[in-house]
């Protein structure tokens, strides 16, 4: 985790592929500005996902949105620039972790 947090605070902002600007959208109705957001709030949880990653790192973050929505979003990060693959509304079991999390903050 520490890897993916140190890569994570190296980034610059976000590059968007074609592909998936509107994909997110058009399949979770997440836009990409939600998708975003989830970077900036807190807690932020964030681990590599070593599973689908093959050519290149890829992550995983579960997080909330200016609004409060929780989101798992998956992400590779190229050239200093996050790329969001994926994004959708978190399964019970990642909103458990989250919430978990959440306290776990809150009593430090």
């Amino acid at each position: 985790m520490a890897d993916s947090r140190d890569k994570l605070t190296r980034t610059k902002g976000f590059q968007w592929d074609k592909g998936n600007l509107d994909k997110n959208w058009r399949k979770h109705r997440v836009s990409r500005f939600e998708c975003e957001q989830v970077f900036f709030n807190q807690p932020l949880l964030v681990a590599c996902d070593e599973q689908h990653s093959r050519d290149e790192d890829r992550f995983f973050a579960l997080g909330r949105t200016d609004v409060g929505r929780e989101l798992f979003v998956v992400f590779s990060i190229r050239d200093d620039f996050i790329r969001i693959i994926s994004a959708r509304a978190m399964s019970q079991k990642e909103r458990k972790a989250y919430v978990d999390a959440k306290e776990e903050t809150s009593e430090i």
